[in-house]
């Protein structure tokens, strides 16, 4: 993990937003997501130097076809406004419909450069 995927997932694990339980490198179609809520069908991308829109886009329209929802987040953000970012994935938490196939749920900021 980069630097910037363990301090979010020091956040992130033991459902310490909102009750919501993550898990991290979960595989969608093809793909490993970087963190992933499956009640609440949200994916959570950090992303570095190694972005590559192109590819990206042809990975997140399989994740999406696979119902989830994606946030992602550049790495020096998650880094340098914590706060800000873990308060983005709560509202984005709060307005996800759980999954009944998953069981039930528990319990704009600028450098948000892609939410869907």
């Amino acid at each position: 993990m980069t630097d910037a995927e363990k301090r979010l997932w020091s956040f992130l694990r033991d459902r310490r937003i909102g009750g919501y339980k993550f898990v991290r490198q979960y595989p969608i179609d093809r793909y490993y997501a970087d963190f992933v809520c499956r009640d609440a069908m949200l994916v959570i991308e950090a992303d570095g130097g190694q972005h590559n829109p192109e590819h990206d886009a042809v990975r997140d329209n399989a994740i999406r076809a696979a119902g989830y929802t994606i946030l992602r987040f550049w790495n020096h953000d998650i880094l340098k406004s914590t706060p800000t970012v873990l308060e983005l994935i709560h509202k984005a938490l709060g307005s996800c419909v759980p999954s009944p196939l998953r069981g039930e749920g528990q319990g704009e900021g600028s450098f948000v450069h892609e939410q869907t």
